[in-house]
């Protein structure tokens, strides 16, 4: 269990300190870094170093190195952004990493509050509908409401009337000879439209 009283690392973004694990200058080639792996690791495995904690620690941490820079994704998230950037990769995935540091600069952020004060809009869009400038009209509100009962009165007129709408000929039976008035040929009764100004 680790010792709470122990002070924790800071996640850097210069991207030095594996590097500096290992023994190596920020740069080393892939033969560096293995050489020099296996020599650290040998000096400090805990099957050498029994008596020795420290050397345990020492030897996750060349692990550690190791594995970071063996790997060429993580090594050139950490060689560009540093221990944060392996952070904010395992966390968002590492095609987010270059939009969190571009998101943390000083300029972006000075940029979104600009075009926040320039538009007048919380969302910089300006889309008007947050502030209430995209909203309806209250004219727009006020449809012409029609009382069931005078919608009844109204068909009723014009069935009474009489001006049915005949879309579909009844077609006869060719086996009776009569016309068929329920059924598949049946035609279809369609009521017209009221005119404007009615009601």
């Amino acid at each position: 269990m680790e010792d709470p009283n122990k002070l924790q690392r800071k996640m850097s973004t210069a991207g030095e300190s594996l590097y500096k694990t290992l023994g190596l200058d920020k740069g080393a080639s892939q033969d560096a870094i293995k050489k020099s792996y296996r020599k650290l690791a040998l000096r400090h495995h805990p099957d050498k170093n029994p008596d020795n904690p420290e050397a345990a620690e020492k030897f996750k941490e060349i692990n550690n190195a190791n594995s970071i820079l063996s790997d060429e994704n993580k090594r050139k998230i950490y060689d560009e952004y540093g221990s944060m950037g392996l952070y904010v990769a395992e966390q968002f995935g590492e095609d987010s990493v270059k939009y969190y540091f571009l998101m943390s600069k000083c300029w972006f952020k000075t940029l979104v509050v600009c075009c926040g004060i320039f538009t007048c809009c919380c969302c910089f869009c300006c889309c008007c509908f947050c502030c209430g400038k995209g909203k309806t009209s209250e004219n727009d509100d006020n449809v012409a409401y029609m009382d069931p009962e005078d919608l009844e009165a109204e068909i009723r007129e014009q069935d009474a009337a009489g001006h049915h709408v005949i879309v579909i000929q009844p077609s006869a039976d060719a086996s009776k000879g009569a016309v068929t008035s329920s059924g598949e040929n049946a035609p279809i009764v369609m009521q017209p439209h009221a005119t404007s100004g009615a009601s």
